[in-house]
């Protein structure tokens, strides 16, 4: 486990979220945690009042960066461009990949994860419910790339259900050490039958029901 905190660069893109970042950015910018934190939003080119939100928000929180990603002609992969972007310009060791709606609901979640945190592991899986944080860790990348690769291809109705979550493997957020991001990101774009996509889901099944024993569940309140 974990005998030192660290630091942490938080890590999410946004696109036409102008709303829900004045309501949920600032739950992200307001923690208490003393070894300290920046959060990079990257901007997939919004088309509403993004940018005007995020420039008032820098004005006011001085741990916020923003960066953008420019339009492409393209949308193949987009995210993973996105992710990269904001990821090269992390300046701590462990990064937090997550997305706006999973806000901390409290000041002190960032100082929970650090206490547990398992730094022997190169990536850490986060699933979030109600009151609680529950960390399932892996000693390298390759051993979560079927997580990885069916999230990249979720449907986001049947994501957004919070029940099982774990069981199917359906994460909020990614811990990972910022010199494997590029191993990580690779994962986002790899092409997969339909298959082979319901075998990976039947093996994260099996395989979550037998690791339950080795994760950490986090109260919050």
């Amino acid at each position: 486990m974990n005998n030192k905190q660290h630091p942490f660069s938080v890590v999410m893109t946004v696109f036409d979220q102008a709303r829900e970042l004045e309501e949920r950015l600032p739950a992200f910018l307001t923690q208490e945690y003393e070894p300290g934190y920046e959060v990079i939003v990257v901007d997939e080119s919004s088309t509403d009042e993004t940018p005007d939100v995020l420039k008032l928000l820098k004005e006011k929180y001085k741990q916020l960066y923003t960066t953008f990603l420019p339009k492409p002609n393209a949308q193949t992969f987009r995210r993973k461009l996105a992710f990269n972007i904001g990821i090269k310009a992390a300046k701590y060791e462990y990064v937090i990949m997550t997305k706006l709606s999973i806000a901390p609901t409290d000041t002190d979640v960032f100082k929970a994860l650090a206490e547990v945190l398992d730094t022997r592991a190169e990536l850490t899986l986060g699933y979030v419910s109600k009151k609680r944080i529950r960390l399932q860790p892996f000693d390298t990348i390759e051993q979560a790339e079927g997580h990885i690769t069916r999230m990249e291809r979720r449907i986001s109705k049947v994501c957004e259900r919070k029940y099982g979550n774990y069981a199917w493997g359906r994460y909020d957020f990614i811990i990972v050490r910022k010199e494997r991001t590029l191993d990580l990101l690779r994962l986002f774009e790899q092409k997969i039958s339909t298959m082979k996509l319901i075998g990976i889901r039947i093996g994260i099944l099996w395989e979550n029901i037998l690791r339950r024993s080795s994760t950490t569940v986090l109260y919050t309140e």
